[in-house]
Parts: structure tokens; sequence; C-alpha cells
């Protein structure tokens, strides 16, 4: 067994494992997780990936030496394995504006609390798989096509301008998404969760619930918030090992982050500052790979780059606290009307 495979089967018994866990011990149904649940559950997913962080480091010399023979081993691989933590940070910070949409959802429905778990875990499933398919698809169109990664480049860099001059009084409306117009026009939908189903029976024909809607919305908008962060990995690390795992040991710690934050996600105000500096900086990074190549080598670029991204997001979130204890955001919103 190569020492790829290897890599590969460690994440999918991790993967798999992990998943049990959670679908056998973690998912009661019709049962409310509390903080500290929510709390051992995400310390649970990050110790998990942070574990795997440490694997890398440790296999990372023999995979470098087996993808570029001549390589420094050493300084390739714990290139490759600040690569995962670059990546994972940065899509675990992305995830937080998951959750603030998650709950304008579930608001939107009026789901009950009791059921929040459940369906969070069938949207993050779903979203793990159609976030496979479209890091399969973007890595093929870079590794055929390179100069995609300029597009994608210049994309970070209008997603990152446009997040960071955003007024935080833009409400997303679940109701006026296509695709809830579309399952409006074309299934049978019910205006109940179903005491829990996701499809009933009404008048004899099958219909789904608004569980159902919910459940197929929270995979659809991942799907759209992995439009910037896919893209975002691809400017900190072009192998699909780093950009695979890294995206989907975030998206498995989603649903105890939303648990643990969805009381004070509205009160890191300034925190989508520091994820959209890092954008544009990525986007930049993208850019100008061919001419920063030239003065940095790419262990000190990987470096770089995982500085800027855990200062800008640590950043973002005590700024946020300074100035909740001061009041501005609230002040600022008064103003602003």
């Amino acid at each position: 067994m190569s020492t790829h495979q290897l890599v590969y089967s460690v994440f999918g018994v991790v993967l798999s494992v992990s998943l049990i866990i959670d679908l056998g011990l973690l998912s009661k149904k019709n049962k409310s997780i509390s903080i500290k649940s929510a709390l051992k559950q995400t310390f649970f997913w990050v110790a998990l990936a942070f574990s795997f962080f440490v694997f890398l480091w440790i296999e990372g010399p023999a995979l470098a030496a087996e993808n570029n023979p001549g390589v420094n081993a050493e300084m390739a691989g714990a290139q490759l394995a600040l690569e995962f933590l670059s990546a994972y940070l940065m899509e675990w910070s992305l995830s937080i504006d998951n959750i603030f949409v998650f709950i304008i959802i579930f608001n939107a429905f009026s789901v009950k609390e009791k059921h929040y778990s459940r369906v969070l875990l069938v949207g993050i499933l779903m979203a793990i798989i159609f976030r496979a398919l479209f890091i399969t698809v973007g890595v093929a169109l870079v590794e055929r096509f390179h100069w995609v990664l300029y597009i994608f480049g210049v994309f970070l860099l209008y997603t990152g301008y446009k997040m960071f001059f955003s007024h935080t009084d833009e409400e997303f409306h679940p109701e006026e998404t296509k695709i809830y117009k579309w399952m409006k026009k074309f299934l049978p939908l019910v205006p109940h969760d179903g005491d829990g189903k996701y499809m009933v029976k009404e008048n004899g024909k099958p219909a789904y619930t608004t569980l159902f809607v919910v459940v197929v919305l929270l995979a659809a908008i991942d799907l759209v918030f992995a439009l910037d962060s896919i893209p975002a990995v691809m400017g900190i690390s072009k192998d699909p090992l780093i950009i695979y795992t890294s995206n989907i040991f975030a998206v498995l710690g989603l649903r105890s982050l939303f648990f643990l934050l969805r009381g004070a996600v509205s009160k890191f105000d300034y925190l989508k500052h520091g994820i959209a500096i890092v954008l544009m900086f990525i986007g930049i990074k993208m850019l100008g790979e061919h001419w920063i190549s030239q003065w940095l080598s790419k262990p000190t670029q990987v470096a770089i780059s995982l500085g800027i991204i855990m200062l800008c997001l640590s950043g973002g979130i005590f700024y946020s606290m300074i100035m909740n204890k001061r009041g501005l955001p609230e002040e600022v919103h008064d103003a602003s009307e």
C-alpha cells in the first residue's frame, strides 16, 4: 500500500467511525443538544482534525517523497501538514456564516428545537456528498485548465470586497430562493413538520413536510458557500487530499458548532471583515502566484498564509468582543436607521 493510499484509508476509516458515533450516540431523535454537549462535540471534531494534522505531519515526508522524488521530504511534509491546517481554519471560519443562515432557515419554517439535530445531520450528510462532487470537478478543471485559478482569484477578490462592505442588516429570505420556489411549484408540500417526518400522506398521496424543505435548503445553501470556500482552499493548496479532508472535517463539525454558537453568532459583528480580508488575500495570492513564487519559497508562502488567516480570524473575533462591550454595533445600527 502506497503512502497516499494509507492516508486516504485512514481518513476514510476516521470519517466512517465518526459518522457511526454521531448517528448512533450523539443523535437522539426529538432531543435538543445542550450547550455543554455541543461544547464536547465541538472539541471532539476539532481534536479529530488536529489529530489528522499531526498524522499528516508524521506521514507527510513519505507522502511528499512519493509525489516528488528528490525534494526535501521533511520540509515538503511539514508544508503539506501546514496547508491542511490553514485550509481547515479557513473552512471552519467560513462555516460560521453558514450557521447564521441556518438559523434564519429554521426560524422561517418554524422548525421545533427538538428536530434541529436530525435535520442538521441529514443536511450535512447531503452537503458532504455535494462538496465531494464539487471538489472533484474543481480539481479536474484546474488540472486541465490552469488559468481557471485566475478566475477563482478574481472571484475571491470580488467576494471578499463585497463581504467587507456589505451591510449587516441585509437579511436572507429562504422563501424567496429559487430552489424553494422550484420545490413549491413541482413538489406537493404541506405546511407542517409531520411530527418529525420528511414525508407524509395527505388524502392518500405522498407529500413533503417543512423538514424536508429545510434539509434541501441547508444542503443547497452549503453548496453556495462552497463556491467561496473551495476556491479559497485551492488558493492554499492544489493537493486534492488537502482540499477534500479540510472541507469534510470542517463540515463534520458544523452541527455541533451550530448548537454552540447559535446564541452568540450574531455577536461577532466584525468576524466577517476578518474573513473578507483573508478571501481577498488568497485571491491576490492566486493572481500573483507566478511572481510570488520567484521571491518566496512554497513553505514560506504557506507559513505566511497560516499566520494571516489566524491573525485576521482571531482579530475579527476579539475586536467584535471589544466593540460589543462598548455597545458600538447597536449604536451603529441605530445611527444608520
